[in-house]
This record gives C-alpha cells, structure tokens and sequence, in this order.
C-alpha cells in the first residue's frame, strides 16, 4: 500500500467525518419527562436548542419537580443524541469503536 493512497484515504475519511457533523447538527431529537409535560429538543451534537414546559407543572410549591424533570428531559434528549451519534458515525466506521471518533460526545 503507498503513502498517496493512505493519504487519500484519511482525506476521505476526514471529509465524509465533516458532512455527518454537520448533518447530526441539523437533526434534532427531543426528551420528555413528566409524560410529556416537559420537552428537551437537542441537536445531533447535544447542544440544547429548547424546552417546553407544560403550564400544568408550573407551580411554585413544585419547583423541585420541575427542576427534576428538566434535568430529566434533558438527559433523555443527550442520550438519544448520543446514540443518534453514535449510529451516524459507525456508518463511517464501519461500525468499529474507534476512541475520538465514534464516541466524541462521550465525557
């Protein structure tokens, strides 16, 4: 194998890594907690793009609740973006677990 090739490759490799970035940051998945009284819509990169809250739940004696579902939602939302990721990029993979590359929303 020649160092043009393997060059090539990676360039390739580089540039199809780019176009799925960019296409999970225009999908968008959303959370729910509280049966759907509270709604988290992420991006495919895990930036938090809204939430939704249903009046019904804002009440000033269940502010705790609230905050609760919020941070519910929201990590519904992160991880069905994450696996969303993770699905998108095994394309380029091959499905191999490549550190850095497959896993880049991972703490």
């Amino acid at each position: 194998m020649d160092l043009s090739n393997i060059m090539q490759q990676a360039k390739d490799m580089q540039e199809k890594m780019a176009r799925i970035q960019e296409n999970l940051a225009k999908k968008t998945i959303t959370g729910s907690a509280g049966g759907g009284m509270v709604l988290v819509t992420v991006n495919g990169q895990g930036d938090v793009l809204s939430i939704t809250i249903e009046e019904a739940v804002v009440d000033p004696q269940e502010v705790a609740m609230l905050q609760d579902l919020i941070v519910a939602a929201t990590n519904d939302a992160i991880r069905k973006a994450k696996e969303l990721s993770k699905q998108e990029l095994g394309q380029l993979t091959g499905g191999l677990n490549i550190p850095g590359l497959t896993n880049f929303m991972q703490p």
